[in-house]
């Protein structure tokens, strides 16, 4: 007997009678299916340092388990010292049992190694039944040995289904394990974006009346020259204390007396 994947066993079984069910498909051929799963990786520093191109290409064959790609320029930009045909990203695409593989893997594994891990975006959707998802580190995967990597990246992971709206696409992958966000976490967030500058303004607020209130202190400071101005009127003392070199003088010509005393007693 053929090993068969989880997930495709899955969808098989119970994915298809479910689908059929909520969008009421006439065939089971009318009922949408993965076809393929693309993830690629840009390396724009790849211009100044070919080496980048190798260590991509052995990240991405060790996280998917086939062989990637290199993918070239299509044309000159003088501006990035690029020319045309230089490899400036990797991908590869996978179908069928790795398609799955992939797919479980990254569900079951990767996914919950996010930081802060809330749910996928629903917003990627294209409007052809597409999804395109971004991975900012590449770390989440196990595969990936964080001792021999050169520096941490993300690349793009798309899902391309059989689904003609996006509403099929999203029920299909969703019942394939796919953890989207739901709506009531997805409007919270920008409520909780837009309090902050309510938060702002009232602390503008605040900040601008102290401002204003604080000229009745400048008035106070303003008061306080007439200390001041008692503080200048004490030369008056000092001009009474300069004064006192008259009776320094009287003291000066006490020892003229003391003399005639002295002369008198020795005649």
């Amino acid at each position: 007997m053929s090993y068969i994947p989880r997930l495709k066993n899955e969808y098989k079984s119970n994915v298809v009678t479910r689908l059929m069910k909520e969008f009421s498909y006439d065939n089971v051929m009318q009922v949408p299916k993965l076809q393929k799963i693309v993830i690629s990786k840009g390396v724009g520093a790849a211009v100044n340092d070919k080496k980048l191109i190798d260590h991509a290409l052995n990240e991405v064959t060790d996280i998917s388990g086939q062989k990637a790609i290199a993918t070239m320029s299509k044309k000159d930009v003088a501006s990035f010292k690029l020319r045309k045909g230089m490899p400036v990203g990797v991908k590869v695409t996978l179908r069928g049992e790795r398609m799955y593989e992939f797919l479980d893997r990254f569900v079951t594994t990767a996914l919950p190694r996010v930081r802060d891990f809330n749910g996928v975006k629903s917003t990627g959707f294209d409007g052809r039944g597409n999804y395109n998802l971004g991975v900012t580190e590449q770390i989440i995967f196990p595969e990936i040995n964080i001792d021999k990597i050169n520096k941490i990246s993300g690349m793009d992971i798309t899902f391309v289904t059989s689904a003609n709206t996006d509403t099929e696409a999203m029920q299909l992958l969703s019942e394939l394990g796919l953890p989207f966000m739901k709506k009531s976490e997805a409007n919270e967030r920008p409520k909780a974006e837009n309090k902050s500058p309510v938060n702002e303004t009232l602390a503008e607020e605040t900040t601008e009346s102290v401002v204003e209130e604080t000229p009745e202190a400048e008035v106070v400071a303003e008061e306080t020259p007439k200390a001041e101005a008692d503080v200048e009127e004490t030369p008056k003392a000092e001009a009474d204390v300069e004064e006192t070199p008259e009776a320094e003088a009287d003291v000066e010509e006490t020892p003229e007396t003391d003399e005639g005393e002295k002369n008198n007693k020795e005649n």
